[in-house]
């Protein structure tokens, strides 16, 4: 764990949960794409980069989950490095108090406020700014999370952040967060017709084709979809059906597993609804979903 794995002449990756991106600038700076889960991570990091002489120049932040963000702010505090973010992502790492309490829908109780879900806060500046490496595309990925971006270095190699996830992963956990449904599926699309001479995606292997495993995270997201569609046969309301979802999968709730997949079948909900799938209705005080 935390390897650092070269992929190309200027560009490695440090083997983490959250893979961890580095792109050579010149002799002496590098950039991040992200940087761990938290302090720890972000320390492990600080050694490899001494280790072979680096100075951080700054680090592009994919989006603005506490697993992409944790190390930010040791090692800004330890570098003085800038830190690049955009749109309600920025806002996310500036305040991340935002993320539990956007998952849970209020104030997070104490359960929520801890280093998985809220990251510490670090100043960040907009992709726009003119100190930004200009050799670097952002790319639009949205649908996992807000504002989420991915980045293609000036030899081809793309970072994918969490458009996709792996088989095991899949085949694991069965639903994967996803906050926009139908702009997640769009992003998967605009994926699978990309070339690179290597992909990194946060949560999977490196690899120059991907488009086998972007079919299987779509086939993943049809069949959630499905399944939360065939809960609604008779009018049913959402706690119910976070139960169908978790006992179907095998899941098993805690604070945790609460907001992550609850958040997401409320996507899966507004989407399957926008969609002309389901239908919503009040009754007796509460919001039933059915089939249509």
């Amino acid at each position: 764990m935390y390897e650092l794995v070269q992929i190309s002449e200027k560009c490695y990756y440090i083997n983490c949960p959250a893979k961890i991106g580095v792109y050579i600038a010149d002799k002496e700076n590098v950039y991040l794409i992200d940087s761990g889960n938290d302090k720890d991570a972000g320390r492990k990091v600080r050694q490899l980069l001494d280790k072979n002489g680096w100075h951080l120049k700054a680090i592009l932040n994919t989006h603005s989950n506490a697993d992409h963000i944790g190390g930010n702010r040791y090692l800004q505090g330890q570098t003085g490095c800038k830190i690049y973010s955009g749109g309600i992502e920025a806002a996310f790492t500036k305040y991340p108090v935002l993320e539990p309490s956007f998952l849970y829908g209020g104030y997070p109780c104490r359960d929520l406020r801890h280093k998985f879900l809220m990251a510490q806060e670090s100043d960040v500046t907009d992709f726009s700014d003119a100190g930004f490496p200009k050799e670097i595309e952002v790319i639009p990925l949205p649908g996992h999370f807000f504002d989420m971006t991915g980045f293609r270095m000036p030899d081809g190699v793309v970072f994918l952040a969490d458009c996709i996830s792996s088989r095991e992963t899949l085949d694991k956990y069965a639903v994967s967060f996803i906050y926009d449904v139908g702009a997640y599926l769009e992003t998967l699309d605009k994926v699978e017709r990309m070339e690179a001479p290597m992909f990194v995606p946060a949560h999977a292997q490196a690899a120059p084709d991907i488009s086998e495993l972007v079919r299987y995270n779509r086939d993943k997201v049809q069949k959630v979809a499905e399944r939360i569609w065939s809960v609604c046969r008779e009018p049913v309301h959402f706690e119910r059906i976070l139960q169908e979802v978790f006992g179907s999968y095998g899941l098993t709730m805690n604070f945790e597993q609460y907001v992550l997949v609850g958040s997401t079948v409320r996507s899966y909900l507004s989407w399957l609804k926008d969609t002309g799938k389901i239908t919503a209705a009040f009754q007796d005080n509460m919001l039933l979903w059915q089939q249509i």
